[in-house]
């Protein structure tokens, strides 16, 4: 019996995922990593408070639409190291049969999700699979999206900031387009993107330290970001600063400029 070789983890340069991970106080990251982060948050002063924003915003989101409209499918690209709380267990303490699958191609997080990203109800089933964002394709023909999701049912399809990553706009529309294509009448868009808008010369740097990092990062600003949603009803507020959609108590921040993220959900109608 010839023995498996190790996974290759590319621990030894940065990954998003990773970074993302150590600037919201994880422990699953490597030296590349929180080098990098370092050098980023250097020049970027509000990227860990906008970070944690963002994250919020995704249980906002979440929890809006397994109660109040009534969606127990998520497809979440770009899932990134998990971080309780996960979208799947929001989504399940709301409605726990609720079904998800979740996306990523960072080995790490790929190994970390397959241990810890199961579901927490017997009602509801979640699912892990390694695509890149920029490959519906190969996400939409994946047997796990298959055997997990009902594509004649509702789907909300999760792009939390990871379409920075994505530079080209016209890929980036192509990919959501793509991934909306073969979900029905009543499934939702619900994504964030980072923006300049709100602190210019901030994000400025930071994307410039990305860059210099190996990753390539775009901001958008809120035109470009609903242009994203185009053929899409928008729900109530539309594109704003995370922290502006539907806000609770745990939504607060000090400033606006401390927020580097524009978010929206749409219906497909």
């Amino acid at each position: 019996m010839v023995a498996e070789e190790p996974a290759d983890l590319r621990t030894g340069r940065p990954h998003p995922a990773r970074i993302y991970d150590y600037l919201l106080g994880g422990k699953e990251n490597y030296p590349a990593d929180r080098l990098a982060a370092e050098e980023i948050g250097r020049g970027w002063a509000g990227l860990r408070d906008s970070m944690r924003a963002n994250r919020r915003f995704m249980r906002r989101v979440v929890r809006h639409l397994a109660v109040e409209e009534g969606i127990r499918q998520f497809l979440d690209v770009g899932t990134g190291l998990p971080t309780p709380p996960n979208l799947h267990e929001v989504a399940q303490g709301a409605a726990p049969e609720s079904r998800v699958v979740y996306v990523d191609n960072d080995p790490v997080v790929l190994v970390h999700a397959r241990a810890l990203l199961t579901s927490g109800r017997p009602e509801g089933r979640v699912a892990c699979l390694d695509a890149d964002v920029r490959d519906p394709e190969a996400i939409l023909s994946a047997p796990e999206l298959r055997d997990t999701l009902d594509l004649d049912r509702p789907v909300a399809l999760s792009l939390i900031a990871i379409l920075q990553y994505v530079v080209d706009d016209g890929v980036a529309k192509r990919v959501i387009d793509r991934l909306m294509e073969p979900l029905p009448a009543g499934s939702v868009l619900a994504l964030s993107a980072v923006t300049a808008d709100s602190a210019p010369e901030q994000v400025a740097r930071g994307v410039a330290a990305f860059s210099t990092c190996g990753i390539p990062l775009k901001a958008r600003n809120k035109a470009e970001v609903e242009g994203l949603f185009d053929g899409l009803d928008l729900l109530p507020p539309g594109v704003v600063l995370v922290h502006h959609w539907r806000p609770d108590d745990d939504a607060a921040v000090e400033s606006d400029a401390h927020v580097h993220l524009y978010g929206g959900v749409a219906r497909k109608v």
